[in-house]
């Protein structure tokens, strides 16, 4: 397991800045994911893992976030899992500042059949959708791992073992096509599911969730196309990494992956720009971006000021200028690394980000 952080650290001693409100949030995450552990030790097997998503998974906690998780199932059917979710739920919702989403697609079961076989197709609800792809994209294991790691290598490989392009290397580019096109969904799938939020909840949070949605929604998709375009550009490098160079047998691409994806997804942005310092005035407009997008949900009046801020705020609201200026720079930073040719990514961004 790597050091959380370790590569922002480094980036951060490259280009020679601090990113105060990242390092805070990031050590506040662990010692709360600590503190679960202990609160529910014992409440998980070799069957069931609780799972947590979100800025807790994310290394992104503030004092105002919520805590999204899951009881995963990975097991025979047992009535006593309805009870054992029931029990732990309000140990974890003890810790949160609110509790999870009104959707309700967190704070229940969850249960690997569908998750693995249900990729694509009527039966693969937005609920399943999100909670597969966030089991990728930002997801950590509270207490025993044994069900949560056999279910997100069970999910890469259903990704992997559709997609003959991939493993086979038929054509010039080595990109999982058919991971990266289910990012690709989740991203459009949200965005488009915050209009239909807007006006379920009749505006309220709309402010704080649009802000979100340009930042650390943003970010999701952006770390997971860099991931999947990683396995032919091999931005992301260490010892447990293949060398992708021609054919793979699918399960050491699983492997792959998988390590790749251990790291949270402002780790993986600066991985990638570790790769390449020509791009260091991006990565500090990125990385100072998203710090102050964390400075403001750590703030608990900045916070509640966004929270309680009407749906479509006036050009003339400070914080809202101040929002945006954050979110305008984070995203021409993204757009300035997807689009960069000495990296090659404007090559497979062309290629995959279009069509």
């Amino acid at each position: 397991m790597t050091t959380p952080n370790a590569a922002i650290r480094d980036l951060e001693s490259r280009i020679g800045t601090k990113w105060t409100n990242i390092s805070d949030a990031c050590d506040l995450s662990c010692r709360t994911r600590s503190e679960l552990a202990k609160d529910l030790a014992g409440f998980d097997s070799d069957d069931i893992s609780i799972v947590v998503s979100g800025s807790l998974a994310r290394n992104e906690y503030t004092s105002g976030s919520d805590i999204d998780w899951s009881l995963l199932v990975d097991g025979f059917a047992d009535a006593n899992h309805q009870a054992v979710r029931e029990e732990i739920a309000p140990i974890i919702n003890r810790r949160a500042a609110k509790e999870p989403g009104e959707e309700g697609t967190f704070g229940q079961l969850a249960f690997s059949h569908e998750l693995v076989h249900q990729i694509g197709g009527e039966d693969d609800t937005n609920s399943n959708t999100t909670r597969r792809l966030l089991l990728l994209l930002e997801s950590a294991v509270i207490g025993r791992p044994d069900a949560y790691e056999r279910v997100v290598r069970n999910v890469l490989q259903r990704y992997l073992h559709e997609d003959a392009g991939f493993v086979s290397v038929a054509g010039k580019y080595h990109v999982p096509r058919f991971l990266q096109n289910d990012f690709a969904r989740y991203w459009r799938t949200i965005t488009v599911d915050f209009a239909f939020k807007l006006r379920s909840r009749s505006g309220k949070g709309a402010a704080i969730r649009n802000l979100k949605l340009r930042m650390s929604r943003k970010l999701l998709y952006a770390s997971g196309l860099v991931t999947c375009f990683s396995c032919h550009l091999r931005l992301i490098t260490g010892p447990a990494f293949l060398q992708c160079e021609g054919p793979q047998n699918t399960s050491e691409c699983v492997v792959c992956l998988r390590e790749a994806m251990r790291r949270t997804p402002l780790e993986i942005l600066a991985l990638v720009f570790l790769r390449f310092p020509h791009l260091d005035g991006t990565a500090r407009s990125l990385f100072d971006a998203y710090d102050e997008f964390l400075g403001m949900l750590a703030n608990k009046d900045t916070r509640a000021e966004l929270e309680k801020m009407l749906p479509r705020p006036g050009p003339d609201d400070p914080l809202w200028r101040r929002a945006r200026i954050a979110s305008h720079a984070f995203n021409d930073a993204l757009l300035t690394l997807f689009f960069d040719e000495e990296s090659k990514m404007l090559e497979l961004t062309r290629m995959y980000g279009v069509f």
